[in-house]
């Protein structure tokens, strides 16, 4: 294998993925396999200079370790969904739910833990990139019909603005809990399956864990509060109303 070198800002207008990695070696190879796969990689070894790149390179999906050295890859995640929208697959040797839920409340898009398969990996950021194609399409869509959908008694999911509001007060969302909480409520009444769910938010081309449905609902009990009627239905799955 050709050994890539880490810290490589290429240029160009292709789907720019940025790999977060300070082990040389899974960088090489997730470098290898998402080139093969058509995508232009740029690699920075620690937080600090991902976040340098991506000041100055437009960046479409980034890969990002967890155990970094010097600013984790938590802490790394919270500072680019301050300032941006762009996908996140987590890559880390835990596989705690504390971590899980952790990685997902900041924001990211899928958590993958090590080892992993190059290709299953390139399959995931495919279909992450898909979905934030079809979402985009899905807001611009919103802005044509009515954007704003009912939740519950005072909760109001605003798909044009991306906004929450419980009784007029905006509650912060990660990105997939919205989208879920987005398609539940135009789903209102209807009892889902986790794969109903999975396919409707996630894609029907998502690569993992069904459990990541349940982690989100958590989240969005926790986040909207007590006024949320989102019911387990069991042996089912969920039913917003």
């Amino acid at each position: 294998m050709t050994r890539a070198t880490i810290d490589t800002v290429p240029s160009g207008n292709e789907t720019n993925v940025l790999v977060i990695e300070d082990d040389a070696n899974i960088a090489d190879l997730l470098n290898l396999y998402l080139r093969e796969a058509g995508y232009r990689v740029l690699l920075a070894s620690s937080g600090e200079r991902a976040l340098e790149v991506m000041g100055r390179q437009p960046v479409d999906l980034v890969l990002l370790d967890v155990g970094l050295p010097g600013i984790d890859g938590f802490e790394v995640c919270r500072r680019i969904r301050a300032a941006s929208h762009v996908p996140v697959l987590f890559l880390t040797a835990r596989d705690g739910e504390i971590d899980r839920v952790l990685g997902l409340e900041l924001g990211a898009d899928d958590y993958v833990t090590k080892p992993f398969s190059p290709r299953e990996i390139v399959a995931r950021v495919r279909a992450i990139l898909r979905r934030s194609e079809v979402t985009a399409a899905a807001v611009a869509g919103a802005r044509a019909e009515s954007p704003l959908l009912e939740a519950g008694d005072g909760i109001v999911v605003d798909t044009a603005r991306r906004e929450v509001r419980v009784r007029d007060e905006p509650v912060a969302l990660a990105t997939r809990e919205f989208d879920l909480l987005a398609f539940l409520a135009r789903n209102q009444g209807l009892a889902l399956t986790r794969q109903q769910l999975l396919d409707g938010v996630w894609g029907d081309d998502w690569v993992g864990d069904d459990r990541t449905v349940d982690v989100h609902v958590r989240q969005l009990r926790k986040k909207v509060g007590d006024d949320l009627p989102l019911a387990t239905v069991w042996g089912v799955g969920y039913r917003l109303g």
